[in-house]
């Protein structure tokens, strides 16, 4: 279900509507978009509701995996440190959409370039830094002037991580070379003293 509903999503990132309209006429990608958000929000609850019977009976008293610590952040007793259940339900998706969707991508892209650039295959046998999307977005939480831009709280920023990584006046005109030694002498010295072009996806 969330596999379905992050290709949704991105399918439709990147369309306007008219503000509102939404609330007139719904898309068919909307709908089903719904029903897979509120179905997801039901399994999620389920698997939470067990997983706190089984720490509260002592059962998965020992259990650390990230469901357990997500369980006990939504439990705790310092009203600071406690997580709501809309964003215990938020980190899961993001883990069971993003961090699963991204990481096939990631592998699958890596084994081909190593195929196609059979020399490197023994220098890589470590660690290999390809970023796995191709935007990531923030949001503004207050009104903030970037350069000339002035943007307005709660405006949607995408941050293209394809452009910064393929742009010439950063990276050199092998830019489009797959060259991981470009990065020997630190990052600074890779971008030119652009730091933050470089945007690996953790």
């Amino acid at each position: 279900m969330v596999a379905r509903l992050t290709a949704i999503t991105v399918k439709n990132v990147y369309r306007l509507r008219f503000p509102g309209i939404s609330l007139i006429m719904k898309t068919k990608d909307e709908t089903e978009a719904r029903k897979l958000e509120n179905e997801i929000k039901t399994s999620i609850l389920d698997i939470v509701k067990k997983r706190k019977e089984n720490m509260d009976e002592g059962v998965d008293e020992s259990r650390s995996d990230y469901l357990g610590q997500l369980v006990k952040m939504a439990n705790n007793s310092n009203e600071g440190k406690r997580i709501t259940v809309e964003q215990m339900i938020d980190e899961l998706k993001t883990i069971y959409g993003a961090g699963h969707l991204t990481t096939t991508s990631l592998l699958l892209w890596t084994v081909f370039l190593l195929a196609i650039n059979q020399e490197w295959q023994d220098k890589l046998r470590e660690e290999v830094t390809i970023p796995p999307v191709l935007t990531v977005t923030r949001q503004g939480e207050r009104d903030i002037k970037l350069a000339n831009l002035n943007l307005p709280a709660g405006l949607n920023i995408f941050i293209s991580i394809l452009a910064l990584h393929h742009n010439s006046e950063i990276w050199g005109n092998d830019v489009y070379c797959f060259r991981t030694d470009r990065f020997t002498n630190g990052v600074a010295k890779a971008t030119k003293n652009n730091a933050s072009a470089f945007v690996p996806f953790r």
